[in-house]
């Protein structure tokens, strides 16, 4: 593996908490957070839709969309503005134990950081924002400015030319299997994170690296 320039973090479960998120969306569908799982799986099902139809959404759109799809394959009623109240959570999660202090780490080691995610761009300001990790990214990009979603190849190359640099001296850290396989095959190096419930896609390039926190990638990088 080649010392990358730069490190783009998918932020999202990889560096953000959903567990607040995970409690209301439960609530909402009467109180049932085994159905949560379906619900962000929905999400990221017609997050690609739009993408592969070319009718880009705001990811929060989808997300109360989808919200309303699962509880109605339930039983459950739920109307958009109770929908929406369920998934607001997701602009104020708090970050994983390990991130702050490993991103300093990075800092200090001299590594360019970014966020890439699939939320908007007024979304991400505020996730970075409220969980106190706005100052240690070179910059925040969403997906919003190409209006493709994660893990289109174009994304990937989109986000290695605003940081002026080619794709192989990029990593990708991010905590999904589908994430670092994308970045993988767009010629980027890849970190998985394994955050709980987590796995590699077996049938996506193996990641340049595996680890169970973000402490383990600091320890390895810086």
């Amino acid at each position: 593996m080649l010392k990358p320039q730069v490190i783009f973090f998918d932020v999202n479960e990889t560096l953000l908490d959903l567990k607040p998120v995970k409690e209301s969306i439960g609530e909402a569908l009467g109180g049932r957070p085994e159905l949560v799982p379906l619900w962000f799986t929905t999400l990221l099902q017609y997050s690609l839709v739009t993408t592969v139809a070319d009718h880009y959404r705001d990811f929060a759109e989808i997300a109360v969309a989808c919200l309303q799809m699962t509880a109605r394959n339930q039983g459950i009623e739920l109307d958009e503005a109770t929908a929406k109240k369920a998934v607001a959570p997701i602009r104020a999660l708090p970050a994983h134990p390990d991130v702050v202090p490993a991103l300093e780490r990075l800092n200090a080691a001299g590594y360019r950081l970014f966020a890439l995610t699939n939320s908007s761009r007024a979304a991400v300001a505020d996730q970075l924002q409220n969980a106190g990790l706005s100052s240690l990214f070179e910059a925040a990009l969403s997906v919003e400015e190409v209006g493709l979603y994660k893990p289109h190849t174009r994304v990937y190359h989109w986000a290695t030319q605003q940081a002026g640099v080619a794709a192989s001296d990029c990593l990708l850290v991010a905590a999904h299997g589908w994430d670092v396989a994308g970045a993988s095959w767009a010629g980027m190096q890849s970190a998985f994170v394994a955050r709980p419930g987590q796995q590699p896609f077996p049938l996506g390039p193996a990641s340049d690296l595996e680890v169970t926190s973000l402490k383990e990638l600091a320890d390895l990088l810086a």
